[in-house]
């Protein structure tokens, strides 16, 4: 375990508006998103994330790895997904015991609809509010905490 110190100003200072930022954000984008796309950010996330896999197809593990989301989580989201008909859910050749997910024709319609009024959203909550500077300079910091947290998937442990 790393410094069990207390946090000093600029930690504190840091670390309060990240723990807003990570509630709000989320709720921001999703009470507009849900009722004007009938998507929930997490699937909108699926749903990009297969459209720029190689032949629309990724397998679940993989699409779990890529969206950040548990195995169980992952499932349970390719399932509804697929009963949508915005995903197919197909064996993997290479290895029948995982399963492959598989954007449908009309999930890359939907996705596509969402679109517009995504980026809109996303302009409005984040972009709007910092400067060119800002974002070249909050880039990197914001990439290298995400790769310290991929580097520790989540497990789905009680």
């Amino acid at each position: 375990m790393g410094d069990l110190s207390a946090l000093d100003a600029d930690e504190t200072a840091f670390w309060r508006p990240l723990m807003r930022i990570m509630t709000a954000l989320p709720r921001a984008l999703e009470d507009h998103f849900l009722p004007e796309t009938g998507l929930a950010i997490t699937d909108y996330g699926v749903l990009v994330a297969l459209s720029e896999a190689p032949g629309r197809l990724l397998r679940i593990s993989a699409l779990a790895a890529t969206t950040g989301l548990s195995l169980s989580r992952i499932s349970r989201v390719v399932d509804d997904l697929t009963r949508r008909g915005l995903v197919e859910k197909r064996r993997c050749a290479e290895d029948g015991r995982a399963s492959n997910a598989v954007l449908t024709e009309a999930g890359l319609t939907r996705l596509e609809a969402a679109y517009p009024g995504h980026l809109a959203r996303v302009r409005a909550s984040v972009f709007d509010h910092l400067s060119a500077e800002d974002i070249r300079t909050a880039g990197p910091v914001l990439a290298r905490l995400a790769a310290a947290l991929e580097a520790t998937p989540p497990t789905d442990d009680c």
